[in-house]
């Protein structure tokens, strides 16, 4: 072989080597810090339209369906509220869709606890307007008033969801 070719052949190698360690320095530095920059920034700014344009238009048509058959309107559950843990003060408008919690970037609420599984539990309404809080097979479980959820559970009014560190409420 030349001096020519060996030559172009270390410097390939050497370009794959470095090529190597940029990539597990990233995804390394991704790990560390990836879900507190994007949590903090983008998150919070794209809940705030929602939020918005709840206020705005108070309740969309499906869920006024929705409540004035049974209950009515009083006494229906408007919001959910982060009473505890690192997101404390965050509310999510319900809107009738269903809301998932996790430490997944495509969760509702993205929770930055390390006791919650990326995909932990969901809450959605039901046909009669209540709301069911379920646990999706998380590690170290979902618990509503102190009792660990096996099955879908209906959520009452004021009654802390806990998920780790982090409480939830269904508030007016």
């Amino acid at each position: 072989m030349s001096e020519l070719t060996l030559t172009v052949m270390r410097l390939g190698f050497l370009a794959v080597l470095w090529l190597f360690v940029i990539v597990a320095v990233q995804v390394i530095r991704s790990d560390l810090f990836g879900t507190r920059v994007t949590q903090r920034g983008a998150r919070r700014g794209a809940d705030r339209p929602q939020q918005t344009a709840a206020r705005q238009g108070q309740a969309p048509p499906p869920q006024r369906q929705q409540q004035s058959g049974g209950r009515g309107r009083r006494g229906a559950p408007t919001k959910l509220v982060v009473t505890e843990g690192t997101l404390t003060g965050t509310t999510v408008a319900l809107q009738g869709q269903t809301i998932t919690l996790g430490r997944a970037h495509d969760s509702t609420i993205v929770l930055d606890d390390d006791y919650a599984s990326s995909r932990h539990a969901r809450i959605y309404p039901d046909q009669n307007g209540q709301w069911i809080v379920e646990d999706l097979g998380s590690t170290n479980g979902t618990y509503l008033d102190r009792s660990r959820l096996t099955t879908p559970t209906p959520i009452s009014l004021g009654a802390p969801i806990r998920i780790g560190k982090t409480v939830i409420e269904l508030r007016k």
